[in-house]
């Protein structure tokens, strides 16, 4: 009798713990998703301020078609392009402040102000949708996730390059 109490013990302790550790994981695709989420609405909107760095007193006609384009397919890319398409965004806001001596309007400096504070958010959202993609990682590759499919049949997250570069 004892023997049946412990094996319904143990079985009762092995699906708690396989319930507790599929909460877990899904909460952990919910970081990663939530995390991506902020991440793609601020470089949206690093996006928005190059176009309108882009059409300010900054940029020179050259550059200002150059940056226009490159937030444009930012703003447009597909997930596969994502990458290329931002670290080409990071180039052409990198150039245009590099090359740009006269930024004395007003408008120009609020716009250079808020990119500046817009480069440290995103800086902040990367590195923690990198740590939520790392520990959702971790976590799928324990064996016994694997075993019982705990992760159904949601895809495996990923980093982009770009989250590498320095923006």
């Amino acid at each position: 009798m004892s023997r049946y109490i412990l094996g319904a013990l143990f079985l009762t302790f092995i699906a708690w713990y396989l319930s507790y550790s599929a909460t877990r994981l899904d909460r952990l695709h919910n970081r990663v998703e939530t995390s991506w989420a902020n991440l793609d609405g601020l470089l949206q909107r690093r996006a928005a301020v190059a176009i309108e760095i882009a059409r300010s007193e900054i940029s020179d006609p050259a550059s200002s078609l150059l940056l226009t384009f490159a937030a444009h397919q930012a703003r447009e890319a597909s997930v596969r392009d994502r990458s290329q398409a931002e670290t080409g965004l990071t180039g052409a806001l990198g150039i245009l402040l590099e090359t740009s001596t006269d930024i004395s309007g007003a408008n120009e400096q609020d716009l250079i102000r808020e990119l500046k504070d817009l480069t440290e958010k995103i800086k902040m959202a990367v590195a923690m949708h990198v740590d939520a993609v790392n520990r959702t990682q971790m976590v799928r590759k324990k064996w016994f996730i694997r075993f019982f499919r705990l992760a159904g049949h949601a895809p495996e997250p990923v980093t982009y390059e770009f989250e590498g570069d320095v923006l």
